[in-house]
C-alpha cells in the first residue's frame, strides 16, 4: 500500500492569473481543494515540498493529508518549457471511501520468460490500470509476473492477481495490458539504407 503523504498548506485570499503568477515568484503553488459535496478551498503549498511528494513516484496513488484534509491528488498542471507545477487539484475523500486510481504496472521474471530469452520484446501497451479500490487500501504499485510466456502470449487483465477488494475500473472488456511480440527482423530495404549511411559517412571521413 502506498504511504500516505502530508503537505502543508495555507488558504488563498486572492484568486486569479494575477495573484496566482506573485504565489509563484514566492516558491508557492496555487491548489485548489474539491468533493463531498462541500464548497472548493483555494490553498497554496510550498513549491519544494510538492516537488518532493511528486518525485516519489506515487504521488497520484498516494493518499495526501492537506491542510488536514484527507484527499487524492486529481491533476497537476505543469509549465510547458520548466516542467515547474503551475497548479494541482485535490479531491477530498473519506478513510474508507470507494475510489478510482490509475496504478502504474511493474513486470518481474522476465529472465524466467522464454518468449524474451528467444529476443522476444515486451510490447506494453498499458502502462498503468485503473482500479476500484478502499481508499485505505491504494497499492503502490501492481505486480505482473512474465514467467513462462512465450512469443505471441499476451497479458490481459484477467491474468492480473489485483489487490484484495480491487476490481478493474474497465469492467466490460478483458482488455490486453501487454504482449511479447517477436524480435524484428531487419528487411533488405533496412539493410541497404544502413549500408547506404555507412558510405556516406566514409565519404564524408
Amino acid at each position: 500500500m502506498s504511504d500516505t503523504l502530508t503537505l502543508a498548506a495555507e488558504t488563498r485570499d486572492q484568486v486569479g492569473k494575477g495573484a496566482s503568477r506573485s504565489l509563484r515568484r514566492e516558491g508557492r503553488v496555487p491548489a485548489v481543494i474539491y468533493g463531498q459535496n462541500k464548497a472548493a478551498a483555494s490553498i497554496h503549498l510550498e513549491e519544494k515540498a510538492l516537488v518532493k511528494a511528486l518525485m516519489t513516484g506515487h504521488f497520484f496513488t498516494s493518499v495526501i493529508m492537506v491542510d488536514g484534509q484527507r484527499t487524492l491528488a486529481k491533476d497537476v498542471a505543469f509549465h510547458p518549457v520548466t516542467d515547474r507545477p503551475l497548479h494541482v487539484d485535490f479531491l477530498r475523500i473519506g478513510e474508507h471511501e470507494t475510489v478510482t486510481v490509475a496504478v502504474p504496472v511493474v513486470f518481474t521474471d522476465e529472465d524466467e520468460s522464454r518468449g524474451i530469452k528467444q529476443g522476444g520484446v515486451l510490447n506494453v501497451t498499458r502502462h498503468e490500470i485503473e482500479i476500484v479500490v478502499d481508499a485505505a487500501d491504494i497499492p503502490a504499485e501492481i505486480t505482473i509476473s512474465l514467467k513462462g510466456l512465450e512469443v505471441g502470449d499476451s497479458i490481459h487483465i484477467s491474468d492480473v492477481k489485483l489487490p484484495k477488494g480491487a476490481t478493474p475500473a474497465i469492467d466490460d472488456r478483458d482488455f490486453a495490458i501487454a504482449t511479447i511480440v517477436p524480435p524484428t527482423v531487419p528487411t533488405a530495404a533496412d539493410e541497404a539504407a544502413d549500408a547506404e549511411a555507412q558510405a556516406e559517412g566514409s565519404e564524408e571521413a
